[in-house]
């Protein structure tokens, strides 16, 4: 584990680029994201936040084609800036993404990139709400990534979905709750009231 950098006694905190970010490797506070090189810390997930998510890897995973995997919890460089600027890193509770990705992080190292993902999911969790639909919204559509899920396990659970619309960014394409049949990025029957 590693220490998060400290600034010098009386100047500003430094901007970290996503290679120094990804350098940092797991850090001994838990779990951390980069936004515009500022290294954010958030809790570790509750037990019901995990659950949900493993079942909703799981649902998913059922669904998705060959060539595309679903994974958990990775940090994923979001492309928003030059490489020597500071960074952008997010680390969704789920996404999907190439094959080709996972072997390229495998033997290139680094993290994976917004330009592979296909799918991001995040599941609101105490104090992430504004971040969840607001901030990762407008991020996750600059980056690219072409369909963009918010679940939010608060009663009933439900499933808010956003893919992009050319040059407008994210497009909402609706709330669900209870059983869903999705079609894209994958085609894939959704249980959310599973999920909890």
């Amino acid at each position: 584990m590693t220490a998060l950098p400290e600034p010098d006694p009386g100047s500003e905190p430094r901007l970290l680029t996503v290679g120094e970010y990804a350098a940092l490797g797991e850090t001994e506070t838990g779990y951390t994201e980069l936004q515009e090189g500022h290294v954010l810390m958030s809790p570790s997930p509750t037990l019901k936040h995990n659950r949900a998510s493993f079942r909703l890897c799981t649902q998913l995973s059922a669904g998705l084609p060959g060539g595309l995997e679903a994974t958990q919890d990775v940090d994923v460089d979001l492309e928003l800036v030059v490489k020597d600027r500071p960074g952008f890193s997010r680390r969704p509770d789920l996404v999907v993404v190439d094959h080709a990705a996972f072997h390229r992080v495998d033997s290139e190292g680094g993290l994976l990139r917004a330009s592979e993902v296909r799918l991001v999911v995040e599941i609101v969790h105490r104090g992430s709400r504004r971040m969840d639909n607001v901030i990762k919204v407008g991020e996750y559509g600059d980056a690219g990534i072409p369909y963009y899920w918010i679940v939010d396990l608060d009663p009933p659970v439900s499933l808010h979905v956003w893919h992009l619309a050319g040059e407008f960014g994210y497009q909402d394409s609706g709330t669900f709750t209870g059983q869903v049949d999705l079609m894209d990025p994958v085609k894939v029957r959704l249980d959310l009231d599973s999920l909890i």
